[in-house]
């Protein structure tokens, strides 16, 4: 049988008795044939699989002999897995808890046996590299999960003794090491103090901990790269949370030469398994905490003591003739090894998360994208002919401007499934990176965005009203807008100036005792011809500000569309389309238009403030958007290449179409790569440090899509420009992109000098 062998001599007991005592707590029936097989794995409480006709169980016990002062309290795991199974985390079911020696010799518990997967060799052979990914990616969330459980709410606030955890653990291992110890090792002294020494700050934080978290002490699903309990609670406390990722984290620092068993090799060099700085930041963004750990050093030279007095304590058992592994002998000659590699870790080690992340969604992400996913395949994209039909239908009718009756139905759809205000971190709960993704799904379709409300350009207003709006203008504007009751416009670009240079803006705002007057004009106003327009955000130069500064003479004042003097001129057209799926884009004037002061956002002269925080995130997602866009059409270029024939064979039998199709797949990864890294730095950095990722992205995912959707369009030949296909629309979405929310060459511009700045600092750092 899988990892189990006949019970181990120094471990037997009466099973029979066993049998009667479950026989009599209705676990098991008198009649049941009843088996007893020992776990092979395991060096502290023996575990065995118990088993009839109908149930499995799992027993953990006590060993017997003579035992180390305070281990090996099975009461202990008991409790905390009775409080983690009744708050939904993946434990095995405990069931009860026996102190009556008189059973089988020895105190011990009885749980659920959980069906799954067990990796007992932490280098995963014979997986693939993407699953080694997604196991060790699951095995780092469900950690963050365990720590962000509340004590109070488990009823497990005097399970440990909390603070203080690090100078405990220092003490007990110590205690534990000198108990144990078969001679004196030098390296374990000076590791020892050194600890006691450099005692973290953060000592003070305070979870519940695992204290033995390892690959191998968790149960996957048996196909799915998803962990359904966390076994061995016996090390588990209340103290330091990092202590326990710090042991999660310690296989990746085993030098290639020390093998405590042949399981525990080295992680160094196995393609799929996340660097320390991947988990870390994968842990960090699913806690919501600081991807920076400066004394993760400590923890981690903690862990390797912690894992040497471990081994000193099994070889001592071994010694006694009570070990629980038939290879504890192995362990007395790693103990020194172990300490003198905690001592080069605490000397040398780099630690934290590098700038070279694996872009990798937290839990949350991957489920709403999942959802979101599911959502588009099985009603939007189903819908697309019906929204098209509709605005064929009224080409020439006032109901253009209304949105599809169809798409309204959506919109309550994906509200009810809780796919809403996604973009928003503050109410979606999730990251730039989270959201990345799921904008890219959203690209594949042009109106998807506004079904979920995260539509351009109301998340760019939404986000300005967020972070920079009043209490009164959150109530009035952004609620609304949160809850999809209206829509809003963006009013910058002006036709008569190069709006590429926005100082040249020629808007007026004049302050007229409680009131603000607005003059001038604007188009390319998106949204504004959408019936549900309610409001713009206008940028406008204001009158009283110094003109020695260039970027702060602008602000930013909301306008609602009903206010005298707002006049909508007329709806321009892309390549001829009036884009009324996005409620068009305008030319609006503003004549003498009278707005309350309190209209103003934020104040005076913080225009150009406020626009670098609203264009961040807001290129995040055009960029997205277009690589989704890219593959979608890369789809369509497939498809057609494949059924179609020219000159005796398929189109993708030519080189040259097959060189497209190749050109397309690298242009895309490469751009979504960019973009990810974009995204990771905005949660990691904010907008003002992201500023030359962002300037990058913006350049690299409109030139990117524009490539890939003409590629397409070359592959469907005249039907590609026609409105059979969604190619000429998609074509027209890219090439605007190229000067929507500035030009190439004003990010060009902004890239080199970033560029430049960035190497004069790297210059003189080496001086």
């Amino acid at each position: 049988m899988e990892e189990t062998t006949p019970v181990r001599q120094q471990h037997r007991f009466n099973t029979d008795r066993l049998h009667r005592y479950l026989s009599a707590k209705s676990l098991v029936s008198n009649n049941d044939t009843f088996t007893v097989r020992q776990y092979s794995a395991g060096q502290s409480n023996p575990s065995f699989l118990i088993q009839t006709p109908s149930k499995s169980y799992v027993l953990r016990k006590k060993p017997p002999g003579e035992l180390l002062p305070g281990a090996h309290q099975v009461g202990r795991e008991y409790q905390v897995q009775k409080a983690l199974f009744s708050a939904g985390f993946p434990v095995p079911q405990p069931l009860l808890h026996s102190t009556d020696v008189e059973v089988i010799g020895t105190e011990f518990y009885l749980m659920e046996h959980v069906k799954g997967r067990i990796f007992r060799d932490l280098r995963l052979p014979g997986v693939s590299p993407a699953e080694r990914t997604a196991l060790y990616v699951a095995a780092v969330e469900v950690l963050a999960k365990l720590h962000s459980l509340d004590l109070a709410s488990l009823k497990l606030e005097g399970y440990g003794r909390g603070a203080g955890y690090c100078k405990r653990q220092v003490s007990t291992w110590t205690k534990q090491y000198h108990a144990a110890a078969h001679k004196d090792i030098p390296a374990m002294n000076e590791l020892s103090n050194w600890l006691m020494k450099n005692l973290p700050a953060s000592d003070n934080e305070v979870t519940l901990v695992h204290g033995d978290f390892r690959l191998d002490n968790l149960i996957f699903h048996p196909t799915e790269a998803r962990v359904v309990a966390v076994l061995d609670w016996e090390l588990s406390t209340t103290g330091q949370p990092l202590a326990d990722l710090a042991y999660f984290l310690m296989p990746h620092y085993w030098p290639r030469s020390l093998h405590i068993i042949s399981t525990m090799g080295s992680l160094k060099g196995i393609q799929g398994i996340p660097s320390v700085a991947d988990l870390t930041s994968i842990y960090c963004r699913c806690r919501g905490i600081p991807s920076s750990l400066p004394e993760l050093n400590f923890y981690l030279a903690l862990s390797v003591f912690k894992m040497a007095g471990i081994a000193q304590g099994i070889y001592a058992r071994h010694l006694l003739g009570n070990a629980s592994a038939p290879k504890a002998d192995l362990f007395g000659q790693c103990v020194e090894p172990l300490a003198k590699v905690a001592l080069q870790l605490v000397q040398s080690l780099p630690v934290g998360p590098t700038e070279h992340t694996l872009f990798l969604q937290t839990a949350k992400g991957q489920a709403v994208l999942q959802e979101v996913k599911d959502f588009m395949r099985q009603y939007i994209l189903p819908a697309q002919e019906e929204v098209a039909e509709y605005y064929s239908k009224h080409t020439h009718s006032p109901q253009r401007w209304h949105s599809p009756q169809i798409i309204e139905d959506l919109k309550v759809k994906a509200r009810e499934a809780g796919l809403w205000n996604l973009f928003l971190p503050a109410v979606s709960g999730l990251s730039q990176l989270d959201y990345a993704y799921i904008a890219e799904e959203t690209g594949r379709c042009i109106f998807a965005p506004e079904v979920f409300n995260c539509q351009a350009p109301d998340t760019g207003n939404m986000e300005v009203l967020h972070m920079f709006g009043s209490e009164e203008q959150k109530k009035k504007w952004l609620e609304p807008l949160l809850k999809g009751e209206i829509r809003s416009c963006f009013c910058m670009t002006e036709p008569n100036v190069a709006s590429s240079d926005a100082t040249n803006m020629e808007c007026t705002l004049r302050r007229d005792e409680n009131s603000y007057i607005v003059n001038g004009k604007k188009w390319w106003s998106s949204g504004a011809g959408s019936s549900q327009c309610k409001v713009a955000i206008v940028m406008c130069k204001s009158s009283s500000q110094d003109v020695s500064n260039r970027h702060g003479q602008h602000s930013m004042i909301l306008v609602p569309m009903d206010t005298p003097g707002v006049k909508l001129i007329r709806p321009l057209t892309v390549f001829g389309q009036d884009d009324a799926v996005h409620g068009g884009h305008f030319e609006v004037h503003f004549e003498n238009v009278r707005v309350p002061a309190s209209n103003i956002i934020l104040g005076e002269g913080r225009g150009f403030e406020i626009a670098q925080g609203r264009l961040g995130p807001g290129r995040l997602h055009h960029c997205m958007r277009a690589v989704g866009l890219a593959e979608f059409a890369l789809e369509l270029l497939c498809q057609r290449a494949a059924s179609r024939r020219t000159f005796g064979k398929k189109l993708y039998q030519h080189e040259v179409v097959a060189h497209w199709i190749a050109e397309c797949r690298l242009m895309i990864e490469q751009a979504r790569l960019l973009t990810l890294h974009a995204a990771h730095a905005l949660d990691t950095v904010g907008s003002r440090a992201a500023r030359k990722q962002i300037s990058m992205i913006k350049v690299a995912a409109a030139r990117m899509a524009c490539k890939v959707v003409d590629c397409a369009m070359q592959v469907y030949g005249g039907a590609g420009v026609s409105a059979d296909f969604p190619l000429a629309q998609m074509y027209s979405y890219a090439r605007t992109l190229r000067f929507a929310d500035g030009p190439d060459e004003v990010h060009l511009s902004s890239i080199a000098y970033q560029e430049l700045k960035d190497q004069l600092k790297k210059a003189q750092a080496k001086l």
